[in-house]
């Protein structure tokens, strides 16, 4: 996959991931490679069952692969212990959950702000960067309001700006919009997209709706667990 000379934030070489059941091996993703620089969309499509949550676990360190490489800004995961590795989630990588993973009896802002106090960021600083995400994804307004009052839209961006208040390098969402109607999931795949590229963002999406393929820069599709085409 090109990245037009820029290197890249997150690449996956040769990443391989295989599971005991009692059936015997099942292998879930098998020899697939990404790249993605700032400011890059990848998009990963396929069905149910592809691989496409399992690939993204690895790419986000939420799980290890057990073969290939995962490197964020050049940094050889597997080399970390569990505390830096911890570090290198907090810091540099945001995620976006499909079920949203919101407190509902909390407020928007302070769901937002949770990264921050995993932190230790100070109360002011914290408030000032919680209003500045909320207002980047147009959510202003639903600073003092409980996430259990709001839709399943504005829920999935207040997510998004969870995601964003730590200012990471590489934003990870698995079916942001699995939940949505299509009208709804357009305007989050379209806020995805324009925060890529405001933030200079390199940003992997799953999804197994065909339409958003469209708006990643580079696009991988993923059957039974192997790399089926796409777009480089």
């Amino acid at each position: 996959m090109s990245t037009d000379g820029q290197a890249p934030v997150l690449e996956g070489l040769g990443l391989t991931r295989a599971f005991r059941t009692p059936a015997g091996e099942r292998v879930a993703v098998q020899g697939v490679d990404v790249r993605a620089a700032a400011g890059e969309l990848l998009v990963v499509g396929g069905p149910s069952g592809a691989g496409k949550s399992t690939l993204l676990a690895m790419l986000g360190t939420l799980d290890r692969p057990t073969a290939g490489r995962v490197l964020v800004d050049g940094t050889d995961v597997a080399g970390l212990g569990p505390d830096a590795l911890a570090d290198l989630r907090r810091d540099r990588i945001g995620f976006v959950f499909q079920s949203f993973g919101l407190v509902g009896a909390l407020t928007a802002g302070e769901n937002v702000e949770v990264p921050l106090r995993l932190r230790r960021t100070p109360a002011d600083e914290r408030e000032e960067r919680v209003r500045e995400v909320l207002a980047l994804v147009g959510l202003q307004d639903k600073l003092h309001q409980r996430v259990d009052e709001l839709s399943g839209g504005q829920q999935q961006r207040v997510g998004i700006a969870r995601a964003l208040v730590a200012r990471p390098r590489l934003l990870v969402a698995d079916e942001p919009t699995g939940q949505l109607d299509s009208a709804t999931g357009k305007v989050v795949m379209d806020l995805v997209v324009d925060l890529v590229r405001t933030q200079g963002l390199a940003a992997v999406v799953a999804t197994h709706e065909p339409a958003l393929l469209e708006r990643g820069d580079h696009v991988l599709l993923l059957r039974d667990g192997r790399a089926d085409g796409g777009r480089p």
